[in-house]
């Protein structure tokens, strides 16, 4: 792959990733609700899940992928449902002070990957920008082992960047609150835009 595509790939995939939509919505919301905590658990099930459909789509099994309809839905299903129980738990979570500890803090980091996975997996639009980008770098039946990896690590770097931003924006930004009514509407807000997340991903 030539340094020319490897940086075009890179610049639209760091703005696909940085433009709103269930996954962003998903990390502000929880960032703002729990701060860092479980963060880095949470995107690094993002970042599988884009390997996973970069994979697929190198390899020619994106096909396969949308033919086994059936999977998918359930796949998309269970983000679907993780996203609206986080959003349950935001919203009746007690009104503390945004630096106290709390036991929604406290969710395991599996769950939160296998979550965030599943939100990936299930939604179409990370496919159909592997197959809509990859091609206009490169012809993925010519695509090299060391192309391959190229774009790997581009993906491994660029996405927890972008969303590690967004996380620690929003975990700064809840520090401002600290009594106790300000801190219930921001969860419900929080909570609320989780479940817009959950109904945008649900409906596509």
């Amino acid at each position: 792959m030539t340094w020319y595509g490897l940086s075009v790939f890179s610049l639209v995939y760091v703005l696909a990733v940085a433009t709103p939509g269930p996954g962003v919505a998903a990390i502000i919301a929880r960032s703002l609700g729990h701060g860092l905590r479980g963060a880095p658990a949470f995107i690094a099930g993002f970042m599988v899940g884009d390997l996973v459909w970069f994979t697929l789509a190198a390899t020619g099994l994106a096909m396969l992928a949308q033919s086994a309809y059936a999977v998918f839905l359930v796949v998309k299903y269970v983000g679907v449902a993780y996203l609206l129980f986080l959003a349950y738990r935001l919203w009746t979570a007690p009104a503390k002070p945004m630096g106290a500890s709390s036991d929604v803090s406290r969710e395991r980091p599996l769950r939160l990957f296998l979550g965030s996975l599943a939100l990936t997996l299930g939604n179409p639009k990370t496919m159909i920008f592997f197959l809509a980008v990859l091609p206009t770098v490169v012809e993925l039946k010519r695509l090299s082992v060391t192309g391959f990896f190229e774009i790997v690590l581009v993906i491994v770097v660029c996405l927890p960047l972008v969303l590690g931003g967004y996380a620690f924006g929003a975990s700064r930004a809840r520090r401002l609150f600290s009594k106790p009514k300000t801190v219930r509407w921001v969860q419900r807000g929080t909570g609320v835009a989780m479940a817009s997340a959950a109904v945008a991903v649900a409906t596509r």
